[in-house]
């Protein structure tokens, strides 16, 4: 007899997409009862954070603004938002084991654990590429103004090494957090539910990128076709290495150096626009960006062979 925690011994070797089926207790109404109870969980976490973070500000005597959210300095309210993501991560643990009596290392990779030497390689790869592509759009764009956002002043000094290296701190901390706990929600447990109903990888990565998309909000058409372009290749590339190591690696280097460059000039990290508000030309870059991303990690994997497949009888 097996416990929550316990791990589960299957017979069949299967791909990252169909783990859903063959650890814990699989019912055909699991997944959709869990996306369900994922949603409502997370939205009670979420509200939870905002709430304290509301306390807080009333303990303080910090002015509220008319979203009725207190108006701390940008870096503290930024830090507010990244945490309210980032609890979707004991949300989707519970909810694993709550719906699924299943583990934390089924949704992470074949393995049953996070391969740290493949997601050190793909971030690497990651962070060259997307300093790259930023350093592409300063100077294409005629300076820092192209990626940093609007609320910003890219021509002011820069805000001191104080404010920066707090900064710095701050998101080194959160940002990874955050860019893990979508990820382990679109390319994890989206991805596995739908893989556990449908075996074509084409089609099981379709409908994850395009929630992804969505949950960025509706920007501009170029936006969302970037994002969805990010939310299929990710996903291709879970099922491809088998697991979720590089979609980490890209959507964390992305965030972080994209933040890091914003948080040097005052008001940058003030802003309410997201990945959807890309311009086309921006867009465009970001897109090659990512399929160049995905060519090079599937170079590696040739290289390094991580493994695609659970071994049979293996426990998960």
């Amino acid at each position: 007899m097996t416990t929550a925690y316990q791990t589960q011994q299957h017979v069949e070797s299967v791909g990252y997409e169909r783990l859903a089926r063959v650890t814990g207790r699989h019912n055909w109404w699991r997944p959709i009862v869990g996306t369900v109870v994922l949603l409502v969980l997370f939205l009670f976490a979420s509200v939870l954070v905002l709430g304290q973070s509301a306390l807080v500000g009333l303990l303080l005597k910090v002015p509220f603004g008319d979203d009725e959210l207190p108006m701390f300095d940008d870096l503290t309210s930024f830090g507010i938002d990244l945490l309210a993501i980032a609890i979707a991560m004991p949300a989707l643990a519970l909810t694993l084991w709550w719906v699924q009596r299943r583990t934390w290392g089924s949704i992470t990779s074949v393995t049953g654990r996070l391969r740290l030497p493949w997601l050190a390689r793909c971030l690497a790869v990651a962070g060259v590429l997307i300093t790259l592509m930023l350093t592409t759009a300063m100077v294409t764009g005629g300076g820092p103004s192209a990626v940093v956002d609007s609320n910003a002043d890219p021509d002011s000094p820069f805000v001191g090494i104080g404010p920066f290296l707090l900064s710095l701190v701050v998101l080194m901390l959160l940002v990874p957090l955050q860019a893990a706990a979508e990820e382990f929600i679109f390319r994890g447990w989206l991805l596995q539910a739908v893989g556990s109903f449908v075996r074509w990888p084409v089609l099981v990565v379709i409908p994850q990128a395009f929630l992804f998309a969505a949950a960025h909000g509706w920007g501009t058409p170029w936006g969302f076709a970037a994002l969805t372009v990010f939310g299929l290749a990710l996903g291709w590339l879970t099922i491809r290495t088998g697991g979720i190591e590089a979609a980490i690696a890209l959507h964390v280097a992305n965030n972080l150096i994209a933040m890091l460059v914003s948080a040097a000039y005052k008001g940058g990290l003030a802003s309410e626009e997201t990945a959807a508000d890309l311009p086309w030309e921006f867009a465009l870059l970001d897109m090659g960006m990512v399929v160049v991303f995905v060519l090079v990690i599937l170079r590696l994997a040739k290289r390094y062979n991580p493994a695609r497949l659970t071994p049979a009888g293996a426990r998960i």
